[in-house]
């Protein structure tokens, strides 16, 4: 079995430039399953699949399984359930799917990979036969910018419950990479192809590179053969009884490690010094059984400027854990209403001084936070939040509220970055279990803030987001008033500026279908919907809405 190293050493070791090309199966390679199984699902949900429809459907795929049925009359099957049915509605179900459950099911392996070839400049590629209403979404957020997937006939914006043939399956994939060859110069004789499924063999041969990714027993069986790399990867799927054991201790582990702290209480009567006990122990207690290890860079900065407003990029239920770890004493937090519904744990981070608010009435949270600037004042307390108000789907840096600046300032208290790089893989958005893990922080240097102006918090908070997108590897964002005179020039980025939501990096916007390769019918051509969220409105008055 090759290691992730080795197989990322195979990519530093390749030529540079958009000539390799790097293609990606989607289902069991980028992802860990089926995505086809959650659009099922969700189409039953819906009322798009009755219970007949299903029955028909799961018949279908079986008879495709023992070899009775080819993949397109498959297909044909199951598209014939969405005749009637607006592309559109697709579109927008193929981005909540993802946000919901997909995301968390991405490889942090394949990720590493894909991120590894895109830092070469190689020709990045999703060639699936899933369709791209379960792939684009997903491509999107990778920073992939080409796909090619099996097609649905849509006409004046509607499916006519027909595929597009050829499918994008056996030779229709090595045909999408002859296509994706051709129209961005790159060679198949110096690409790599990663799969997890003998279907994808004819495409496995043509290239020089091919890896094959959590294969098959048939596939495993062919690659030893072949001397082809094989990797498996354990981080996502269906965790075993010890990891969920493992997670709930380490969940849990907050109450008797708050409990250990009252005999401190007992003998010292200092509230501070049982909560900092209980604090260090919770952090080490909670990582032992996780197995999570941080890469720290910047240490020096956790320590050098106390009291102040540590601010954090927010991945994973995982951070609490990594936050713990690093500031250790004197720290109070800001949670969410809901926490305090928690049974028992609820009420024991609200005794160590977690203020919750409600994230829906500005005028309450600031109230509510007001006796943290007290804290920091009087007690000399550092305060910890995550400016993004919620956890993100991905490694990339959502859009940012300002109540942690606004805190800073009224505290007149330094503002420290810290950036987590990858707490996803330890427990992504959405997932109970906790998983092994080494985490890679690095803590940046301390923003002062006694001299900032409310006037020009806008700018501050800009500043101090592109040292954290700098630190991820993010493209950087304009400051307000650039990104106001680059919005009457180019009409995407004024949507994006009335939606209140930051630009992508450029990858992630270039994201295309590659509908036009592949669709031999009338169809509509447009690219995936995706609508950004609207965001709260820029009123420095309502600071927690910020």
């Amino acid at each position: 079995m090759a290691s992730i190293q080795q197989l990322l050493k195979d990519i530093e070791t390749a030529p540079d430039g958009p000539a390799v090309a790097a293609i990606f199966d989607f289902d069991g390679t980028i992802i860990s399953g089926y995505s086809a199984t959650a659009f099922i699902r969700e189409q039953l949900r819906r009322g798009d699949l009755q219970t007949r429809e299903l029955l028909e459907l799961a018949q279908a795929m079986t008879s495709f399984g023992l070899g009775n049925l080819g993949f397109s009359a498959m297909m044909t099957v199951t598209t014939q359930f969405l005749q009637g049915i607006t592309e559109a509605s697709y579109e927008e179900l193929g981005q909540t799917l993802y946000d919901d459950q997909l995301a968390r099911r991405i490889y942090p392996e394949s990720r590493a990979l894909i991120n590894a070839h895109l830092a070469k400049g190689h020709t990045v590629a999703v060639i699936s036969s899933a369709t791209c209403y379960q792939v684009a979404p997903a491509a999107q957020d990778l920073g992939i910018e080409h796909v090619m997937c099996t097609e649905l006939e849509v006409v004046d914006g509607l499916f006519t419950g027909q595929v597009v043939r050829p499918t994008c399956f056996g030779q229709g994939k090595v045909d999408a990479a002859e296509r994706l060859a051709s129209e961005q110069g790159a060679d198949l004789d110096q690409s790599f192809f990663y799969s997890d499924s003998q279907d994808d063999l004819l495409l496995l041969e043509r290239v020089a590179l091919p890896r094959v990714l959590n294969p098959s027993n048939r596939l495993l069986g062919i690659a030893r053969d072949r001397h082809w790399p094989v990797a498996r990867f354990s981080s996502r799927g269906r965790p075993s009884l010890s990891l969920y054991l493992r997670s709930a201790a380490a969940t849990v582990s907050l109450i008797p490690t708050f409990l250990a702290g009252l005999p401190v209480y007992a003998l010292t009567r200092s509230k501070r010094q049982s909560l900092n006990f209980s604090l260090s122990l919770f952090a080490d207690t909670a990582s032992a059984l996780i197995g999570l290890d941080l890469n720290v860079k910047g240490k020096h900065h956790l320590w050098s400027h106390r009291p102040a407003v540590f601010i954090f990029n927010h991945q994973s239920k995982a951070d609490m854990v990594i936050i713990a770890s690093l500031l250790r004493a004197d720290m109070a937090g800001v949670g969410k209403k809901e926490i305090r519904d928690m049974p028992v744990i609820g009420k024991v981070l609200e005794l160590a001084g977690v203020v919750m608010i409600d994230r829906a009435n500005s005028a309450s949270a600031i109230e509510a936070m007001a006796p943290l600037v007290a804290a920091m004042r009087d007690e000399g307390k550092s305060v910890v939040l995550a400016p993004e108000g919620t956890r993100s789907i991905s490694p990339r840096l959502g859009a940012f509220k300002k109540g942690a600046f606004h805190l800073a300032m009224q505290a007149g208290v330094p503002i420290i970055p810290i950036v987590i790089r990858n707490a996803g893989d330890v427990a992504p958005k959405g997932d109970f279990v906790f998983r092994p893990a080494t985490v890679d922080v690095e803590v940046l240097e301390p923003v002062e803030t006694r001299h900032w102006q409310a006037a020009d918090l806008s700018s501050h908070v800009q500043e101090i987001r592109n040292k954290m997108l700098t630190a991820l590897g993010q493209a950087l964002e304009p400051a307000p008033d650039a990104a106001k005179q680059h919005a009457t020039a180019a009409r995407p980025a004024k949507v994006r500026e009335k939606n209140g939501k930051p630009a992508q990096p450029p990858a992630a916007k270039k994201t295309t279908a590659k509908k036009k390769a592949v669709r031999k019918k009338p169809a509509s051509e447009a690219q995936p919907k995706i609508q950004p969220k609207a965001m709260p409105k820029d009123s420095d008055s309502k600071a927690l809405d910020q």
